[in-house]
């Protein structure tokens, strides 16, 4: 078996970001708009947003977004993000090769010299052709490429599979590429979901290395894990067999099909499995959590992450040992844990070990267990 490193990362975050005070102004706008409608219909009344509710929920005050254009228009409520032809590059893949060109480039290495892409995000575009040969063919590395998801869990999982490739010996480096366009699949016009997400893209470069070799300020990737048991708490439905079960098939209804979760299930049971799974974890290595120097979570809600830290080392955990990107970013779906490590690493030590894990849909959690070189 090889040993794994980390040989390169790359982050894209959008310039175009909303703050909480202008996405509650929107949500309100809507509801003003709506609740008469509602009424005539004898329908129950709509309640409003707000913002304080929104950083106590979640920790999030802003959110950078891919596209900002129609996501405030209380008429439209979504990103005005033009059709491509299909001789042009995909915007997703032309976000996901953004992020890939950074880590190639912090790798030092030529892109031919890559032999696998992988794009590993929690929404793909299309079906087919993969996003992952669309990247593939524009960054211009060599041999194969594919998709994969599994929610915000996706990175973790395509770090996960890369991992055993590149230790085998089947693939010498793989990239893994996590864009995620999620705004794009937000429903802005549901209150319990309105305000979490933000958008950006992500890259890591995996290789191997022989004996006994060290990369000064590398990490090398000493174990990974994934996790998945079912649930319906977090879930979207937009898919192909929409349109076959209506009468109009052309007239597929988006509501009730985007993001939905059920949110205070969702904290309560994802605390409990993520804490455990970090325990576990560790301890098949010999560790326990105080023996990490840095934690790299899944950054989807702020009070959520405190408390699996909180059970995981029996005390309060602060920024040093477990930073945050949420507040300025919103949750990056599956990208969140990279940003954190990506910006939350240079001051770490030979030797010091460092955990990656999100957590998501599925449910599902994935870990990465590193080490500083």
């Amino acid at each position: 078996m090889k040993r794994v490193i980390i040989s390169g990362i790359g982050t894209e975050i959008p310039a175009e970001s909303i703050s909480n005070d202008e996405l509650v102004e929107s949500f309100n706008a809507w509801v003003d708009l709506e609740n008469p409608r509602r009424a005539a219909r004898g329908e129950a009344p709509l309640a409003k947003s707000d913002s304080e509710f929104i950083v106590y929920a979640s920790g999030v005050k802003n959110r950078h977004v891919h596209t900002r254009d129609g996501i405030l228009d209380p008429h439209r409520m979504t990103p005005r993000i033009a059709e491509r032809h299909d001789d042009s590059l995909s915007v997703m893949a032309e976000f996901g090769a953004k992020a890939g060109r950074k880590a190639i480039a912090d790798a030092g290495i030529d892109p031919a010299e890559i032999d696998m892409v992988i794009c590993a995000a929690s929404h793909q575009q299309r079906p087919y052709p993969a996003q992952a040969i669309e990247i593939q063919k524009e960054l211009g590395t060599s041999g194969a490429a594919f998709d994969m998801s599994l929610g915000c869990s996706s990175a973790a999982a395509g770090l996960h599979v890369a991992f055993n490739l590149v230790r085998t010996g089947a693939q010498r480096r793989v990239l893994v590429v996590t864009p995620e366009i999620i705004t794009g699949h937000l429903n802005f016009r549901d209150r319990q979901t309105h305000f979490i997400f933000g958008d950006a893209s992500t890259a890591m470069l995996l290789e191997g290395v022989d004996g006994p070799e060290e990369r000064r300020g590398r990490f090398e990737i000493v174990d990974t894990r994934s996790w998945t048991q079912f649930s319906n708490n977090i879930r979207t439905n937009f898919g192909f067999l929409n349109r076959a079960g209506l009468e109009d098939p052309s007239a597929v209804p988006m509501e009730g099909n985007m993001i939905k979760q059920v949110g205070n299930k969702v904290f309560k049971e994802v605390t409990v499995a993520g804490h455990r799974f970090i325990v576990d974890f560790l301890k098949e290595h010999g560790h326990v959590p105080q023996d990490i120097r840095r934690f790299w979570l899944h950054q989807a809600n702020a009070r959520m992450n405190a408390m699996i830290l909180k059970l995981s080392f029996g005390h309060d955990v602060g920024h040093d040992r477990a930073p945050m990107v949420l507040e300025d970013l919103g949750n990056t779906a599956a990208a969140g844990a990279i940003i954190a490590l990506e910006q939350n690493h240079r001051d770490m030590e030979p030797g010091d070990f460092g955990l990656l894990c999100a957590f998501g849909a599925g449910y599902s959690i994935g870990g990465v267990l590193l080490r500083m070189m």
